[in-house]
């Protein structure tokens, strides 16, 4: 355990640099980066970094901006997403989406919830703990990622690119300050359906390709009761989530259609068996067909990490240390051991815990119904305090 004077120091040190905390959080906000351009706020994070004292500050070859602090064996990583989804109609803000607004102790602004909200804490909580000697032991490192091009792919690519492979890790997505131990994976699919162009004057001479997809777009709205079920992660869940069609014209008959499905799986679910659900709607049709999508888009630098984009459902148990860890560190903070949770949608742990089996958990503040909306949000208080709970983490995690 760490010593109560250590614990009121980290909280004596968060108290005073509280005003510097939400203003590189405003900073990062204010700082465009959809559609993974995390360049310029990845910069601000360096800066943030260099300045409290990170031993070494760099870009990956995808573009991630990495932090390195402390010398020990261990390795504990903080993972952000910093990019964000964009800001769609500019009219539907009351007010400019990355300046934001404070009201009543809430800042509002893209990017505030989903996921900046989490990295100043991170930052200036690894550099609090390593004042405090709590780094003896481990190395901490903040991971400043793109992640909504394709969940996972950033820390893919970090261990097998960069050869940086963490024992534990901590994603900042919004967790409303509690610790989550995971969630459902997803399978991306699509479905395209081949026609026959004609002029719509004569349509009787052409095949439409989107009248073949109706049929196989209502039966799989009917599909979730069907899909599987846990005690933990839920019910599986599956989306028609974009439409596309390929037509000479407005006036003519599409010989092309494409639809994409976004689909929940939980534990007992594979890819191939929810692949095989969609292509046994299509029957034996050769006109239609199902397939996985494979992700190979060059990221900002030109590097590309092709994956295709099957994301696995994951949970660590809630006995497991580094889930205990985050518990307590919360207890030894505010005097009660905070609650477990998992969340509804998806984040790099399907690569973390999913993929490569290291040992993850979640805690942010900030709550994921307000991500991706007009009212992104999170409180500032809950921006500071989560420092104090980055900060004494890896002493509560022990040598």
């Amino acid at each position: 355990m760490v010593e109560k004077a250590v614990i009121e120091k980290i909280q004596q040190r968060v108290a005073e640099q509280r005003e510097d905390i939400i203003q590189f959080l405003k900073e990062l906000c204010a700082i465009p980066s959809a559609d993974s351009q995390i360049r310029a706020v990845g910069e601000r994070a360096e800066a943030e970094m260099r300045r409290l004292g990170f031993s070494d500050v760099w870009f990956d070859q995808m573009g991630n901006v990495v932090g390195k602090i402390g010398t020990g064996e261990k390795k504990l990583l903080y993972d952000s997403h910093i990019d964000t989804v964009g800001i769609g109609d500019p009219s539907s803000w009351g007010w400019d989406p990355f300046i934001g607004k404070e009201e009543d102790g809430v800042f509002f602004a893209r990017g505030a919830c989903d996921e900046k909200g989490s990295t100043p804490g991170m930052i200036y909580g690894l550099a609090m703990a390593h004042e405090f000697g709590l780094l003896d032991g481990w190395t901490g490192y903040y991971f400043g990622n793109m992640e909504e091009w394709c969940d996972g792919i950033a820390p893919h690519a970090l261990v097998e690119a960069e050869g940086i492979r963490p024992d534990f890790v901590v994603i900042g997505e919004p967790t409303k300050m509690q610790v989550y131990r995971g969630h459902k994976g997803r399978v991306e699919m699509q479905v395209v359906a081949k026609g026959k162009s004609a002029h719509a004057a004569s349509n009787f001479l052409g095949d439409n390709a989107i009248y073949k997809l109706i049929p196989i777009i209502d039966a799989i709205s009917k599909l979730e009761p069907e899909l599987g079920d846990d005690p933990f992660l839920g019910h599986g869940r599956i989306t028609v989530s974009d439409m596309h069609v390929k037509t000479p014209s407005i006036n003519a008959v599409p010989d092309e259609a494409l639809i994409y499905i976004d689909r929940r799986i939980t534990f007992g679910e594979t890819p191939a068996n929810e692949l095989a659900r969609i292509q046994r709607i299509i029957g034996d049709r050769k006109d239609i067909e199902a397939s996985i999508l494979f992700y190979d888009d060059p990221s900002y630098t030109g590097f590309v990490f092709p994956v295709d984009k099957i994301f696995p459902a994951w949970a660590l148990d809630e006995a497991h240390p580094l889930v205990q860890a985050g518990v307590q560190t919360g207890a030894a903070l505010w005097g009660d051991a905070i609650p477990t949770g998992k969340w509804d949608f998806s984040t790099n742990g399907i690569y973390w815990m999913g993929k490569a089996g290291i040992p993850s958990i979640g805690f942010g503040p900030g709550d994921e119904i307000h991500a991706h909306t007009v009212i992104d949000q999170v409180k500032l208080d809950d921006v500071v305090r989560a420092t104090e709970w980055y900060a004494l983490l890896p002493g509560m995690l022990g040598k």
